[in-house]
């Protein structure tokens, strides 16, 4: 059967490993819509471009250097002279453009050195002021891999709209992200098992209070309620049913009325959104079934909590 991340996303980086606190008892269930900002070492082309030439620049292209000087953001492209030389890397090789200056800056809104979308926030670890989000890794469609990133934050998204769901269409969260408001956290891991980081922001007395961590074989199938936002930034309980349990892999349904009303079932965007259980903390959504959008996959909280398959 057809799946689907749930990631509104186009989104393995090389840092020290500081490991999320697997031992954690309790954690915050949190379920708010998120912005993720990755800011990537280098420039790449995020569209094709036809040149005046009848050259084209393909979609995943590195922008490597300009005038024999390396580039690692656009801002160094839009300093140009009249004439310039454009090297780029395209499948592991390199290539030579020789453009003039309104070339190139025609070609500047295709070009990109960050990654951005929209997931949802999993859990907030009060003892060590760890997240996670959204239970499966970013691929930017563009490189079509996991980008390597500098540095990276995630900021409050709002929800505007809502496509819904139809059988093999899966629906998406349209949403507003205010980068200039305070970001929430920085993005340290973006793993298997999703984005991981350090809140750098208070505990408002709004979020949920700290529940206990539940174990993959205490599970059972039956109703709990899943933790999502679908209007502005409230964060709502909705009733789904779990029917299936293997291991650490959660099949479950959305049974509430009003959820299927207004989305169908599952959306993008909604992964990462937290499970619970007899008031206990189950999972985070990942997948969505394409032709059954009602119908979705989870991973447990304690295998999220790993980061990756052993």
């Amino acid at each position: 059967m057809k799946m689907c991340h749930l990631r509104n996303l186009l989104l393995i980086v090389f840092f020290i490993l500081i490991p999320i606190n697997v031992s954690a008892k309790e954690l915050i269930p949190m379920g708010q819509s998120i912005g993720i900002h990755l800011k990537l070492p280098f420039v790449y082309v995020a569209h094709d471009i036809l040149l005046p030439n009848g050259e084209w620049l393909k979609q995943g292209d590195k922008v490597l250097a300009i005038d024999g000087k390396e580039v690692s953001h656009i801002k160094q492209i839009g300093e140009v002279k009249e004439k310039s030389e454009l090297r780029i890397e395209r499948a592991n090789k390199e290539k030579i453009l020789n453009l003039s200056s309104d070339e190139i800056h025609n070609m500047m809104p295709f070009l990109k050195d960050e990654t951005d979308g929209i997931g949802t926030l999993t859990f907030l670890d009060p003892a060590t002021n760890e997240y996670g989000a959204l239970g499966h890794q970013i691929v930017d469609s563009a490189l079509t891999m996991p980008p390597p990133f500098i540095d990276g934050a995630i900021f409050l998204a709002s929800i505007t709209q809502v496509k819904k769901s139809e059988p093999g269409q899966p629906g998406y969260k349209i949403s507003v992200v205010d980068k200039e408001q305070k970001r929430l956290g920085n993005v340290l891991f973006n793993n298997v098992y999703g984005v991981f980081g350090v809140w750098e922001q208070g505990l408002p007395q709004s979020l949920r209070q700290p529940i206990e961590i539940m174990r993959d074989s205490e599970i059972k199938r039956g109703e709990a309620q899943l933790l999502t936002a679908i209007e502005g930034e409230k964060v709502e309980a909705f009733t789904i049913t779990i029917d299936k349990i293997d291991g650490a892999n959660i099949v479950f349904r959305v049974t509430d009325p009003k959820l299927l009303r207004k989305t169908g079932g599952i959306l993008q965007g909604m992964s990462g959104s937290p499970i619970i259980q007899n008031d206990r903390f189950v999972g985070a959504v990942t997948h969505m079934f394409v032709e059954h959008p009602a119908k979705g996959a989870a991973l447990s909280i304690g295998e999220m909590l790993k980061k990756s398959p052993k």
